[in-house]
């Protein structure tokens, strides 16, 4: 099908995390409520509209929430529920739509081209939508238009709890007056660096050569302009629970060594998380495979709450692990799958008590990116690099070298250091200079 008869609906659910708190207590509807973390230091995973009046927003540390909006209520996030509303609201789109995508856990793209020969995109979609509020009761809003950039900016103008078509002769001139923030790929600092160009509106970026983008924001400027001048081709990709990601290890020689593969299964997990990280992906399930010496193979598998972060599931992969070995017969073959993927980062974590442990993850995650997945790990999945790799090891130091990665240099090798408390997750690592927690040098 030609790309310019395509019509996309975004559909996104309003204050998700605060509107399944008031689906458990009502009496919070129409009051200021945060979602997060208890503590001081813990910060704002989600706020409702009446707590934006404030000028509190996702992200925020708790403490300046608390000051901004004093009669704000606190909630400690539940990711198991909201996992739980989410997939509740994927079925019932799985149940109606010709083709979804999953983009988050409380976004999906739908693509209805041809509807309106039959029914009426419109009217299809206005449909949809009271369904989905009927069977969950959560509020959401949808924009309707020619691709996914202009969906998902039509549904940002129509909420909260509404609905915005935006056919083809009027997407210039409905994404003209929007400010330039409204696009989804500028964050914090392109928008200040367009902001001291003297550019607010989108209708600025239409106008401006794009050889001139190219050269302010680099390879990012001609998607910039393509998206402000409503251009986008990528299409909605099927939305299928079985997209994983897995691993498995063959032995040389079938085991027994409960340790060795305690700490194998730890160094699979973190290989694996590290990648759901870098494509931007939360799994919800984990299954953990292993096969013996007499080829019987038995797997095991658990329903999380969205995550990707290591020491999430490295504890349920070590609890699969515990209830699944029992007949304490040799070992061929041990396994990992992480599965039911969906687009989603940091923020869904952000019911630690203290965002140190998310800054931590970015900083590591910047050092592999940068000098490879090797060049930093836990020390007790060290031991269990393949031999042919000739990894060097720097004592309790976490700094791994290897002939595929590019070592690190000494200075930031220095810096990284590394202490385990016990088998739980207590400041894995130690970054000692801020700039590599927030990323910002001089």
């Amino acid at each position: 099908m030609d790309m310019r008869e395509r019509n996309i609906v975004h559909l996104d659910l309003d204050t998700f995390f605060v509107s399944v708190e008031r689906l458990r207590d009502s009496s919070l509807a129409g009051k200021p409520v945060l979602i997060g973390g208890l503590s001081d230091r813990a910060v704002v995973a989600s706020c409702s509209y009446e707590a934006r009046q404030y000028g509190v927003h996702s992200a925020m540390p708790m403490k300046l929430a608390r000051n901004l909006c004093e009669d704000a209520i606190i909630i400690r996030g539940d990711m198991e529920m909201y996992t739980k509303y989410s997939r509740m609201v994927t079925e019932v789109i799985a149940g109606e739509a010709p083709m979804y995508e999953k983009a988050s856990i409380d976004e999906h793209y739908i693509d209805i081209s041809g509807m309106d020969r039959f029914f009426g995109c419109m009217k299809w979609t206005r449909e949809l939508r009271r369904k989905i509020i009927h069977h969950t009761g959560l509020p959401i809003s949808y924009g309707l238009s020619v691709n996914k950039i202009v969906s998902k900016i039509a549904t940002g103008e129509a909420k909260p709890n509404g609905e915005l078509e935006v056919v083809r002769s009027q997407v210039l001139p409905f994404l003209s007056p929007l400010s330039i923030k409204k696009i989804p790929m500028i964050g914090e600092k392109t928008y200040h660096l367009l902001r001291s160009m003297g550019i607010q509106t989108i209708n600025t970026l239409q106008l401006m050569p794009v050889e001139m983008m190219e050269r302010v924001l680099g390879k990012n400027g001609h998607e910039v302009w393509k998206k402000a001048n409503g251009i986008d081709t990528a299409p909605v990709k099927p939305y299928s629970e079985r997209k994983s990601i897995s691993t498995e290890r063959t032995f040389e020689k079938d085991s027994t060594d409960v340790v060795h593969l305690k700490e194998l299964l730890v160094s699979m997990v973190e290989k694996l998380a590290y990648e759901l990280r870098k494509k931007q992906k939360l799994c919800a399930c984990v299954t953990v495979k292993i096969r013996y010496s007499n080829f019987d193979t038995h797997t095991l598998q658990k329903r999380i709450p969205y995550t990707s972060l290591d020491h999430t599931l490295i504890s349920t992969a070590k609890e699969l692990f515990v209830r699944l070995y029992k007949r304490r017969i040799l070992i061929r073959l041990i396994g990992v799958r992480l599965s039911h993927l969906v687009g989603g980062v940091q923020q869904l974590d952000l019911f630690e008590d203290t965002p140190e442990m998310i800054r931590l993850y970015l900083a590591l995650d910047k050092l592999r990116y940068r000098y490879g997945r090797k060049s930093i790990l836990r020390a007790v999945g060290i031991s269990n690099r393949e031999e042919s790799m000739k990894c060097e090891c720097d004592g309790s130091v976490g700094v791994v070298h290897t002939p595929e990665d590019s070592p690190l240099p000494e200075n930031i090798r220095q810096r990284a250091s590394w202490q385990m408390g016990g088998s739980t997750f207590k400041r894995l690592w130690k970054i000692n200079r801020s700039d590599y927690l927030t990323g910002n040098r001089t």
